[in-house]
């Protein structure tokens, strides 16, 4: 199953863009073999100044035909990791060959987009800036994988 997240603002070169290329090639290597992945991160921005609704509409030209939907959203469902990991194993197994992760920009996700989300997951209750929200994601992606794999780098 082929992950993509689609964001909305440019990760410039920094910490947070490291982590996140890091945490996709441990995602991609440990998810291969269980048919989870590749990962692929694509960037929109509004350079026109339309708001939640011109982020919206350049989303949805980057969700590839098919995919199911998933907002991350402060009003989504707070997983723990484990589950989140049995969560891909079901849309995988359901026979879903993507899955878009949608992440807004600074006011968040225009609502007609939203409702077109199958699921939206919430990474808690704080408030997090889009970067490390990149950053969370692309780890709990590997996280998952791992778990699948029965890795190390798990604990609980």
């Amino acid at each position: 199953m082929r992950v993509h997240i689609c964001a909305v603002g440019r990760l410039r070169a920094g910490p947070e863009h490291e982590l996140v290329t890091d945490y996709l090639t441990r995602f991609d290597r440990t998810g291969r073999p269980i048919a989870l992945g590749p990962a692929a991160m694509i960037e929109v921005e509004d350079k026109k100044g339309g708001g939640v609704a011109g982020e919206a509409k350049l989303l949805e030209r980057t969700i590839p035909k098919g995919s199911l939907i998933c907002t991350l959203d402060e009003r989504g469902k707070m997983l723990k990791s484990t589950a989140y990991a049995e969560m891909l194993t079901g849309w995988r197994d359901s026979g879903r060959q993507d899955v878009c992760f949608i992440i807004g920009g600074a006011d968040g996700i225009a609502p007609e987009l939203r409702a077109k989300a199958e699921y939206s997951l919430s990474l808690g209750p704080m408030v997090w800036p889009h970067m490390l929200a990149r950053v969370l994601l692309c780890e709990q992606l590997y996280r998952a994988a791992s778990i699948l794999m029965n890795g190390p780098y798990h604990r609980e």
